[in-house]
């Protein structure tokens, strides 16, 4: 049975799972939210009809065609497990939310999406967004899945339980620091950092990663996550003696093809890195393909390496996107929204129950076998551990490096 995708509207009154092991404040405020209902159907598994998945990503602006690919992803993977049965016996419906990747929309959309009483809340895209829903989505006693932003604050900060897929900032320094200093053999480096939490956490992370090891950061420019013109920051950049060059653009369906390609027509001649994530293959393809080869970057999911294409989980996914997408390849992105729903459901069905804390507790410090990214682990934090691989762009083409293995501690 395919999952259905409600419409953006209005619905059914406030329904709050219980909210276990918060403050007592929280608690009380979520008793007030609740008016004698519980989340979605209850935490109660012998509740009838389908269980409500939030998404909340842009689905305009920016990166609008970023947050429909992973509205698709999680969809599609909702349809896989409605074919084989659904969730505690029950269908799975998607409802999905236009974010604008903005907070204040972002904050709309979580308190729309409680009132249709949501189990989850898949999103946000980026940390900004992220972190201005968590506080909403505490009160509301709902779990919140984090698919894309990388801020280290998104665990451990306004919502405890929180839980993350994609690897977070730290990780993504500390697989920078390696390859700028190991691969490119960097000693001054510039920053191209997105002014807001995520560039101007990334950028802090890598200067803690560079400073030790004598690196020197000679330039940070800054720029908006609407920008598209970097004529200006990356004439400074060229100016400021650096021999490598780290850039840290979430938009990539518009700023990030935009720098890469500029900064390939102003004929840089330093290496570019651009943070973990933000090159795709649609930010090749937009940026011009060949036009951005040497570009490196690294990230933790290619659908067709070996260290995917034979994984059942993945294979599944593969064929039902491909099915639906005209033979698309899936992103990172993508398989990050259904790796959202795979590990979820995994937990709901290990719990036995739709309650708040008893599915977070069964995924922080937890491990999962058979999903998307194969076998996976969480930290007691809710950070998912994956393997991150280096790669370039060659005949504008993605070509994965070597594996950039990751101590535990830095996915503490």
């Amino acid at each position: 049975m395919a999952a259905t995708v409600s419409p953006d509207t209005g619905g059914s009154p406030v329904k709050v799972a219980r909210l276990a092991g918060a403050a007592a404040l929280v608690l009380g405020l979520a008793a007030c939210a609740n008016n004698g209902g519980s989340a979605s159907g209850g935490s109660d598994p012998q509740s009838s009809g389908p269980i409500k998945i939030g998404v909340i990503v842009p689905l305009s602006g920016p990166a609008g065609p970023n947050g429909k690919d992973v509205l698709d992803a999680i969809t599609v993977q909702a349809e896989i497990i409605n074919k084989a049965g659904g969730v505690l016996g029950r269908q799975l419906e998607i409802v999905s939310k236009d974010d604008q990747s903005t907070p204040a929309a972002g904050v709309s959309a979580a308190t729309d999406l409680a009132s249709q009483g949501v189990s989850v809340v898949m999103g946000g895209w980026n940390s900004p967004v992220t972190l201005a829903i968590q506080p909403v989505l505490v009160r509301q006693g709902i779990l919140n899945i984090t698919t894309i932003p990388q801020n280290a604050s998104i665990l451990g900060g306004a919502d405890p339980d929180a839980i993350r897929m994609n690897a977070g900032n730290a990780v993504g320094a500390y697989t920078a620091g390696q390859f700028l200093t190991k691969t490119l053999k960097a000693k001054k480096v510039a920053f191209l950092l997105e002014s807001d939490a995520y560039g101007n956490d990334a950028g802090s992370f890598l200067e803690k990663q560079l400073t030790p090891q004598g690196v020197q950061v000679v330039a940070q420019q800054k720029f908006a996550y609407t920008d598209t013109d970097f004529r200006v920051p990356l004439s400074n950049v060229r100016n400021s003696g650096a021999d490598a060059v780290f850039s840290a653009n979430a938009a990539e369906s518009s700023g990030m093809p935009a720098l890469a390609k500029q900064y390939a027509e102003a004929g840089g001649t330093v290496p570019h890195f651009a943070g973990l994530g933000t090159v795709s293959p649609k930010v090749v393809q937009l940026a011009g393909g060949k036009a951005v080869d040497g570009l490196y970057s690294a990230d933790i999911y290619f659908p067709e390496a070996p260290a995917f294409k034979d994984l059942p989980g993945n294979q599944a996914f593969l064929t039902a996107y491909q099915a639906r997408h005209n033979g698309d390849l899936p992103d990172k992105y993508r398989a990050l929204g259904a790796q959202s729903v795979d590990v979820w459901a995994k937990a709901v069905t290990k719990a036995n129950s739709l309650d708040r804390q008893k599915v977070a507790d069964a995924i922080h410090g937890q491990t999962f076998t058979g999903t998307v990214f194969g076998d996976v682990r969480f930290t007691a934090r809710g950070q998912m551990e994956t393997k991150v691989y280096g790669f370039t762009v060659k005949n504008g083409e993605i070509q994965v490096l070597d594996e950039i293995p990751v101590p535990d501690k830095v996915w503490q």
